[in-house]
């Protein structure tokens, strides 16, 4: 993903929270089901000493926005001054997930997200169009009557021109869809995805419609992820030094400010070292150390390296089966790695899946 999305974190002082939890509508008492959900998270963030003040602020984000059609999880990260993340995820793990940490937690954002989280839904109908921005949990709708495409073409552009939606869906009538494309300009119908779903005797289901958006989001985070992985297979089979995998290579990369794309795999409860700014990382004291910086702390690995990658402006993503980087790390670099390089042997890639350099980084 973008890691324009997450920068608010890097201006916030901790410590933070971060909340992963079940929560759809898809039962009949969700909302008992949620204040349920609730309780049990209140009650672990007590337990690790979460601010009573900032554990009210998650509260009232967890109670007072309702989820949408068909979702399955919800993330609420909040620092000291307050609730800085609050969306949807596709689905989550069997279990919530609750830290009070240093760092903000947002790998199950990388794995469960979208790779847009601010939309407009644009449904062309004989009578009006309906409009509707989403804004991480927030919707806000509005009809124009005006049946002209070039009205409402404009109406769409200003929304996008003024709250930067980096997507657009576009429901209605075949030949509907086709002219308010060719109505908008460029740089908003380069962002729209025109969805061909059919009105019935009652109007729209907006369900379907909400099920194919969410779709859309899915390939488009999963084309996002291959493209990351093919790239980084590639440079590894030309041995071009622009890949680099385990924790080692990617914290020298970090440190030298060349990682293009962060690649996070299963890295379990690694931890790194960093100074007291989080301007360096390594994996352990006396590497930090050469490298001119002075141990401060030991956090963990999956909040710390995404956060450093993000204030380098690197994209980052979650890999899964696809890619099973050394120590669950691996990094697509801006340029070469001058470094030497030694190749583990025997590693055998799953089946149908290209053979994984072990290379690593020898300090």
């Amino acid at each position: 993903m973008e890691s324009d999305r997450f920068r608010q974190l890097l201006d916030t002082p901790g410590p933070f929270v971060s909340v992963y939890f079940a929560d759809s509508d898809d039962t009949d008492d969700e909302g008992a089901q949620l204040d349920l959900n609730w309780r049990a998270l209140r009650e672990q963030l007590e337990q690790q000493g979460a601010d009573e003040s900032v554990t009210a602020q998650i509260g009232s984000a967890v109670i007072d926005q309702r989820p949408p059609v068909g979702r399955g999880g919800r993330v609420v990260v909040a620092g000291a001054t307050g609730v800085l993340l609050n969306e949807y995820l596709l689905r989550l793990g069997a279990e919530p997930v609750v830290r009070v940490s240093e760092l903000p937690y947002i790998v199950p954002i990388l794995e469960h997200g979208f790779a847009q989280s601010h939309y407009l839904l644009v449904v062309l109908d004989c009578t009006g169009t309906f409009i509707t921005a989403h804004t991480d949990v927030t919707r806000h709708s509005e009809i124009v009557d005006d049946p002209k495409l070039g009205t409402v073409a404009d109406r769409v552009s200003k929304l996008v021109h003024d709250a930067s939606f980096d997507a657009v869906f576009v429901v209605g009538e075949a030949d509907s869809r086709s002219d308010l494309l060719a109505a908008l300009p460029a740089p908003v119908r380069e962002r729209v995805t025109s969805l061909p779903i059919g009105i019935r005797a009652g109007g729209y289901d907006f369900e379907e419609i909400q099920r194919a958006v969410d779709a859309t989001l899915l390939r488009q985070r999963l084309t996002v992820t291959d493209s990351a992985v093919e790239r980084f297979n590639a440079e590894v089979s030309r041995q071009s030094g622009l890949a680099a995998e385990g924790l080692d290579a990617v914290c020298s990369a970090l440190r030298q400010d060349n990682v293009d794309t962060l690649i996070i795999g299963d890295i379990r409860d690694a931890t790194v070292v960093a100074d007291e700014g989080l301007t360096a990382v390594a994996p352990n004291p006396a590497v930090l150390s050469a490298h001119g910086a002075p141990p401060a702390k030991t956090l963990r690995a999956d909040e710390a390296l995404p956060l450093l990658a993000i204030s380098l402006g690197a994209s980052v993503i979650h890999t899964d089966e696809r890619l099973a980087p050394a120590d669950g790390i691996a990094a697509v670099l801006r340029h070469p790695d001058d470094g030497d390089t030694a190749v583990a042997e025997g590693f055998e890639p799953p089946d149908g899946f290209s053979r994984l350099s072990l290379s690593r980084r020898v300090h």
